[in-house]
């Protein structure tokens, strides 16, 4: 997801650090990056971190 990536640059995080901060493996959100869909969990976490509506993952 392209938003995800560009909140992810904007506050400065890696990869790395974004998946520290929501409790999952990198390459978890390397494939939500590149289009893949997270959990509703993950979906609200990674959303929460960034700073965006978690509902833009599902549309």
């Amino acid at each position: 997801m392209q938003l995800m990536r560009e909140k992810r640059e904007e506050n400065s995080l890696t990869q790395e650090q974004l998946a520290a901060l929501v409790g999952v493996d990198r390459t978890t959100i390397t494939k939500i990056e590149n289009g893949n869909r997270p959990s509703i969990d993950n979906a609200r976490k990674i959303a929460e971190v960034l700073g965006f509506d978690w509902t833009l993952f599902f549309k």
